[in-house]
C-alpha cells in the first residue's frame, strides 16, 4: 500500500498526514498535484487540509478542477481508499466525488478546537477499526466547515454518514455542533464507500503528545486495506 498525499498550492497539512501514516508503517509520500502519474500509480490517496489556492471562489473549488482529480476519481472507481480531510473534504465535494457542500461556520469565525466524533458506520476503510457508537476526539480547524448535504435522506437511507459531532455523553446536540453542520454531520462516505470526506483532522490526533491519538484509528484504514 503506497499512499499519495496530494499537495496543491496552499496545502499545509500534507506532511502531517505522511508522518501520521508512517507511524502506522504505511508508506506515504507527498505528491505535487501536477505529478499525475505518481497519483495514478499509487494504491490510495489523501487530500489534506490547508487553503488550496487561497480558498478563492470557494474553499476547494479551484483544486477540484485540476486535472489530477481525474486520477483521484480513477482510484475511487478502482476501489482504492481515498480520504479528504478539511480542505480535502471541500475539494471532494466541489468535484462531486462525494455529495454535499461546505459553507461558512455559523459563528462566522475560524474555529480551532477539539471535537468529539461518534462513529456512525463501520462499513468503510476508515472506521473498520472502530465500533458503531464509539466516540473519538479529533480536532477541527476551519472557517467553512458547515456541511450541507444535497440529499440528507439518501445519506441516512444508505448509511453514508461517517461521523457526527457529539457531546461528552455521545449525544448529537446543538451545543456539540461546532459549525452548524446539518444533522451534526462531521464526515460522509461516497456511494462506493471507499471514499470519505471529513472536516476534523485525524493527523492532528495521531500521538498522545498532541492530546489524542484517536485519529490513528481512522488512518489505520489504509493499513487495513493493505492487508486484504
Amino acid at each position: 500500500m503506497t499512499v499519495a498525499v496530494l499537495n496543491f498550492g496552499g496545502s499545509n497539512c500534507d506532511r502531517d498526514v505522511v508522518k501520521a501514516l508512517r507511524r502506522l508503517e504505511v508508506p506515504a509520500d507527498v505528491v505535487w498535484y501536477k505529478d499525475e502519474d505518481r497519483v495514478a500509480d499509487a494504491d490510495a490517496a489523501v487530500l489534506p487540509g490547508g487553503f488550496s489556492y487561497g480558498d478563492y471562489l470557494r474553499a476547494g473549488a479551484m483544486a477540484a478542477r485540476t486535472p489530477v482529480m481525474d486520477r483521484v476519481r480513477e482510484l475511487v472507481e478502482e476501489g482504492a481508499p481515498v480520504l479528504g480531510i478539511c480542505n480535502g473534504a471541500q475539494i471532494l465535494c466541489e468535484a462531486d466525488v462525494v455529495q454535499g457542500a461546505y459553507a461558512q461556520n455559523l459563528s462566522a469565525k475560524f474555529q480551532c478546537e477539539p471535537a468529539r466524533l461518534r462513529v456512525e458506520t463501520t462499513d468503510t476503510p476508515f472506521t473498520r477499526e472502530l465500533s458503531e457508537g464509539d466516540v473519538i476526539e479529533v480536532p477541527i480547524a476551519h472557517a467553512e466547515g458547515r456541511y450541507v448535504p444535497d440529499d440528507l435522506d439518501a445519506l441516512l437511507d444508505e448509511d453514508r454518514v461517517l461521523f457526527r459531532y457529539v457531546d461528552e455523553n455521545g449525544d448529537a446536540t446543538d451545543e456539540a455542533n461546532p459549525n452548524g453542520s446539518v444533522d451534526n454531520i462531521a464526515g460522509v462516505v461516497g456511494e462506493s464507500r471507499n471514499v470519505a470526506a471529513m472536516m476534523p483532522h485525524p493527523e492532528r490526533a495521531s500521538h498522545p503528545l498532541l492530546g489524542s491519538d484517536d485519529g490513528l484509528d481512522v488512518l489505520a484504514g489504509f493499513d487495513a486495506a493493505d492487508s486484504e
